[in-house]
């Protein structure tokens, strides 16, 4: 080998290696932002589901106003509405959602049967702030649900899954409502 070879080999192992050295650093910052849009949209969720849940108190109050009698119904609610405060992972909330609507719907399948609750101004008002909150829920699930299926491709795509794989970039799960949640809670009558 000649003087001029010997240092043209390691200037091409050292542009290599910076190359990969880039490629490297630029699918970690793709997976840290994805990571970090996965979150800001769960949080987008969690404020949505905490606006429900502040309402639910005043719904029940409202209600126990006219249907003192109701005891159940309303001990059923504020179980559900617990639940969902306290769930942590998508999984758990659309488990505690499930719940919720279900105590929902028992609730004003109760007020049904008070023709001067339903006429309230107070709980009408109510009615309309649920029925938006829960489209708004809606909106933000998809939304989550948007973001980590682009996450999720990206951590499980060559050759960023290499990158994932080596810094413990994991795919989320999705918010998966289950059997049933389809039917949101009836609100209007």
């Amino acid at each position: 080998m000649d003087v001029y070879t010997l240092p043209m080999v390691w200037i091409i192992v050292i542009v290599v290696v910076l190359v990969i050295g880039f490629l490297v650093v630029r699918a970690y910052n793709k997976l840290v932002q994805q990571r970090n849009r996965v979150d800001t949209a769960w949080g987008h969720v969690d404020v949505q589901l905490q606006r429900r849940s502040d309402l639910i108190p005043n719904l029940v109050a409202t209600v126990k106003g006219y249907a003192s009698h109701e005891s159940e119904t309303f001990e059923r609610v504020t179980q559900a509405r617990g639940a969902s405060n306290s769930a942590s992972t998508p999984a758990e909330q659309a488990q505690a959602d499930n719940f919720l609507t279900s105590a929902l719907r028992q609730l004003f399948a109760v007020a049904e049967d008070y023709p001067e609750l339903r006429a309230s101004e107070n709980f009408q008002n109510l009615q309309n702030e649920l029925s938006d909150t829960e489209d708004k829920i809606a909106i933000a699930r998809q939304i989550y649900n948007d973001t980590v299926l682009s996450y999720n491709n990206t951590v499980q795509k060559i050759p960023t899954n290499i990158v994932a794989g080596l810094t413990g970039f994991d795919a989320r799960e999705f918010y998966d409502a289950g059997p049933g949640a389809e039917e949101a809670p009836e609100v209007t009558f």
